[in-house]
C-alpha cells in the first residue's frame, strides 16, 4: 500500500475484502466507532441545569397549554419577569413538546420583550427539526436575521443535522450552501467536513463521498476530510471502497493520524469473520500489518487501538493473541483500563484458562483498577459450567 518499503506486505491485500453486516456479534464492551475529528467543534447547546422556576413553568405549559390560544392562558396573569436564562431551562424542558415550547417563546418574545438570544433560537431551530417541523424552522431562522441577529454555523448545525437524522439529505446540503448569506462569509473547511461527519454518521456515504469529490477545488481534501469518508465507508461495511480512499490519501502524500488508522482497524475488526480460520487468520495479518505500518510512520497505536483488536480476539476466543497483544500494549508503555481487562479475563475464562484470569484479576486489584460486575460474572459463568459454583464467589 502507498510507497512504504518496510512493510512486508499491505494489510489490505486479500483475495475479496472482509465485509460483514453490522449486525455481527459483539460483546458489552464492543468499541463504538472510533469517532473521526471535525475540529474545532461546533459550540454546543446549552444543557440542562437545575431551576426550580423553569421545572414550574415547563409542568404547568404542559398541564395547561391551551392550543387556541397558545401560552398566554396560563402565563398571561402571572406579571412574570423572566430572565433569559430561565427562558433557554424552560426551553430545555419542552424540548420533547415543540409547539408549547415555540408558544412559550413566542409569548415570551412579544410579551415580555426579551432581547433575542441565539440559544433560545438555536435550541428551538433543533427541537423543531427533530419533529421535522422544518419550515417553521426555517421561519425562525429568517426571524432571528430580521431581528439582527444572524443566524450562526451552530444554527445551520442543529438545522443540517435534523435534516439528515430525517433522510431529506439534499435539502441539508441546500441549507449549508444557504448558509454563506446568512453568515455572510463562505463556509469553511472544518464547517464542510462537519457536514461529511453528519452525513456519514447517519450512512449517506455515497453523497458524502459525491461531496468530497465535487467541491475539492473549494475544500482541499485534508486528513480529517479522508478520515470522515473513511469512517463512513467502514461503517456501513464497505471496507473496499475505505481501503481506496485510505490509499489515495498516502498517494497524495497526506500522512494518517492516529485517528485514521484506528478507524481502518475497527473496519477491519469489527468487519471480520471468525470463522473458518483461514478467514479469520487473514485478519489477524491484517492487523498486524497496520500496527507495523502505524510504527513505521510514527503514529503510536493507543488504548483505543489495542481496545479494538483485544475486543476482536477475545470474541474469537482466542486467548494467546488476547494475552500477546495485552503485552504488547503495557510494552508501549498503555496502562490497560477495566474494560480492557475485562475483556482478556473473559476470553480466559471461556477457554477455561481460570488461573491466569485469576491473576489477571490479582493483577488488576494490585494496579488499582476496579473490576467491573461483568468482570466478576465471567467467573461466576466459568466455574458455574463446572458445577462449581463455590470457587466463583471465593474469586469475588
Amino acid at each position: 500500500m502507498g510507497r512504504i518499503t518496510t512493510t512486508p506486505r499491505s494489510p489490505f491485500t486479500s483475495p475479496k475484502p472482509l465485509l460483514l453486516s453490522s449486525s455481527s456479534s459483539s460483546s458489552p464492551h464492543t468499541p463504538t466507532h472510533p469517532s473521526p475529528p471535525s475540529d474545532p467543534p461546533p459550540p454546543s447547546l446549552p444543557t440542562l441545569r437545575p431551576s426550580a422556576l423553569a421545572d414550574s413553568l415547563s409542568r404547568l405549559l404542559i398541564a395547561h397549554h391551551n392550543p387556541f390560544h397558545a401560552s398566554e392562558s396560563p402565563l398571561q396573569l402571572l406579571g412574570l419577569s423572566l430572565p433569559t436564562q430561565t427562558l433557554i431551562q424552560t426551553l430545555l424542558r419542552l424540548r420533547h413538546s415543540s409547539k408549547i415550547a415555540l408558544a412559550f417563546f413566542t409569548w415570551s418574545r412579544d410579551h415580555l420583550r426579551l432581547p433575542p438570544d441565539p440559544d433560545a433560537y438555536d435550541l428551538l431551530v433543533d427541537s423543531l427539526g427533530r419533529v421535522r417541523q422544518f419550515d417553521a424552522a426555517w421561519s425562525l431562522i429568517a426571524d432571528m436575521d430580521r431581528r439582527g441577529l444572524p443566524p450562526s454555523p451552530r444554527t445551520f448545525h442543529a438545522l443540517i443535522r435534523r435534516l439528515v437524522a430525517a433522510g431529506m439529505t439534499r435539502q441539508a446540503v441546500r441549507a449549508f450552501d444557504d448558509m454563506e448569506t446568512f453568515i455572510e462569509r463562505p463556509p469553511t473547511k472544518a464547517e464542510f467536513t462537519r457536514l461529511l461527519d453528519t452525513l456519514c454518521k447517519y450512512r449517506h456515504v455515497r453523497l458524502a463521498m459525491e461531496l468530497f469529490n465535487a467541491r475539492r477545488s473549494v475544500f482541499e481534501p485534508d486528513v480529517k476530510a479522508y478520515t470522515v469518508v473513511i469512517y463512513g465507508w467502514c461503517k456501513i461495511g464497505r471496507f473496499d471502497f475505505a481501503e481506496k480512499l485510505f490509499e489515495e490519501m498516502l498517494a497524495r502524500g497526506i500522512e494518517p493520524s492516529d485517528v485514521t488508522y484506528n478507524v481502518l482497524l475497527n473496519g477491519i475488526c469489527r468487519n471480520s469473520k471468525l470463522h473458518p480460520s483461514s478467514v479469520f487468520d487473514r485478519t489477524v495479518g491484517r492487523v498486524d500489518d497496520l500496527f507495523v505500518q502505524m510504527r513505521d510512520r510514527r503514529v503510536q497505536p493507543d488504548v483505543t487501538s489495542y481496545s479494538i483488536v483485544l475486543n476482536l480476539y477475545s470474541r474469537a476466543h482466542k486467548p494467546e493473541l488476547t494475552l500477546s497483544k495485552l503485552n504488547s500494549m503495557r510494552d508501549d508503555g498503555i496502562s490497560p483500563n477495566v474494560e480492557m481487562y475485562t475483556l482478556v479475563v473473559k476470553c480466559l475464562c471461556s477457554c477455561g484458562r481460570l488461573d491466569e484470569a485469576e491473576g489477571l484479576l490479582e493483577e488488576m486489584v494490585v494496579n488499582g483498577v476496579r473490576p467491573m460486575a461483568v468482570t466478576h460474572s465471567c467467573f461466576f459463568k466459568a466455574y458455574g459450567g463446572r458445577d462449581d459454583h463455590e470457587s466463583g464467589v471465593e474469586v469475588v
